[in-house]
């Protein structure tokens, strides 16, 4: 049954990669969850302790997803936008304004409400669409890292070892940070924008505001003070979502529910907890010490680019040998899939958003624009978090 196991991994991931006839991302982990819970190579007991343990995290992330899309809906995002948009540093500003809404909100969240957005500013302007387009699917990756909430990945390690959002803090910011900087300089060198001097009324919408940054206000002391005193990340995230709605967003459809995402995770997690005990993954992360770091930032890296960074994080945080691998692997799991489209669910959303919007992106022009914008932020990041303990 091991080899079954096995093999059913290696099928859920192959299948998100290339997926037969435009087949949901979700169909080849369901059915390899299926068949493995019907044939017994995934035990029952197995299925349900993962299941368990991404409870939370999911719920978080189907909470987080229409909690965005109702503030966007009151005009938050837009007005907030309108603040830094104007002036010859515009590009820069809506940067480090999306680097903010990612950490805030989630990286699925960003992706689906600033791609969008940045389309509409870079029309405004009359500026190609590509280049403000790319940015919420760099910052998906590269400024995910900092709070328990800004990415799926850091929310099931912090579930399995305990951790909060001043664990988080105290570790990743800084290294986001330095990635952010270093990704806007890729960013711009690879993507150049000219801009045109021109006068626009960009006066933000102060009603939305009014109306907005109560909640958002709620959801950043929310999440801080939530850690603290034992209230969940999704409950404050579904408070914030009812107070936006009795503010006068309408109530998201079903459709802005991220359901795909979630049974993409939870299948993936049933098919990564039957196949894990035959991985021997202990083996391979058992260093101390910088060596010990170091092949946990390769394992995320590898394993978020050959397969995703789900299974990834899935396999391999319960294997790791140290509480300071924890840090190194997340940054290889999330900034890591900024060099290959299929690294991560966030980026393949990103893809089908854009091109909504009228970018349409291949693959392989995904990967061009990533090894010159997240490698060199994974790189710095990288680097701190192996010679920082």
């Amino acid at each position: 049954m091991s080899v079954v196991a096995l093999v059913l991994l290696i099928v859920a991931s192959l299948t998100m990669l290339v997926r037969p006839r435009g087949a949901p991302v979700w169909a080849g982990p369901l059915a390899a969850a299926v068949v493995g819970l019907a044939t017994g190579a995934i035990p029952l007991e197995l299925a349900r302790s993962s299941a368990s343990s991404l409870r939370d995290p999911l719920l978080f992330v189907a909470v987080a997803v229409p909690l965005a899309v109702a503030l966007d809906r009151l005009g938050v995002f837009e007005a907030l936008a309108a603040l830094v948009d104007g002036g010859r540093h515009l590009p820069m500003a809506l940067w480090w304004f999306g680097a903010a809404v990612t950490a805030v909100f989630n990286l699925d969240a960003a992706v689906v409400l600033l791609t969008p957005l940045y389309a509409r500013i870079a029309r405004r302007h009359s500026l190609p669409l590509e280049p403000l387009v790319f940015q919420p699917a760099m910052l998906a990756c590269i400024a995910s890292s900092p709070l328990p909430v800004s990415n799926l990945t850091n929310l099931i390690v912090a579930e399995g070892r305990g951790l909060g959002v001043g664990d988080f803090v105290g570790h990743l910011l800084v290294p986001t940070l330095l990635a952010v900087a270093v990704g806007w300089l890729g960013l711009r060198r690879v993507l150049p924008v000219v801009l045109v001097e021109r006068t626009l009324d960009l006066a933000p919408d102060r009603r939305a505001l009014s109306r907005g940054l109560p909640v958002v206000a709620f959801v950043l002391v929310g999440f801080t003070a939530g850690d603290v005193i034992g209230i969940p990340a999704w409950a404050v995230a579904a408070i914030a979502l009812a107070a936006a709605v009795a503010l006068g967003a309408p109530r998201p459809p079903l459709v802005a529910l991220p359901w795909e995402a979630v049974l993409v995770a939870l299948a993936l997690g049933v098919v990564v907890a039957g196949a894990t005990p035959h991985l021997g993954l202990e083996s391979l992360l058992d260093g101390s010490g910088v060596a010990g770091r170091a092949q946990a930032l390769l394992a995320g890296v590898i394993g978020a680019n050959v397969t995703n960074n789900l299974p990834a994080v899935l396999a391999t945080a319960p294997a790791l040998g140290s509480s300071d691998q924890v840090w190194p692997l997340l940054i290889g799991v999330n900034i890591g899939p900024a060099l290959v489209l299929t690294g991560a669910l966030s980026s393949l959303l990103w893809r089908d958003t854009a091109a909504a919007a009228g970018v349409h992106v291949a693959a392989a022009r995904f990967s061009a624009v990533g090894v010159r914008v997240g490698l060199p932020a994974l790189a710095v990041a990288g680097a701190w978090v192996v010679l920082v303990p």
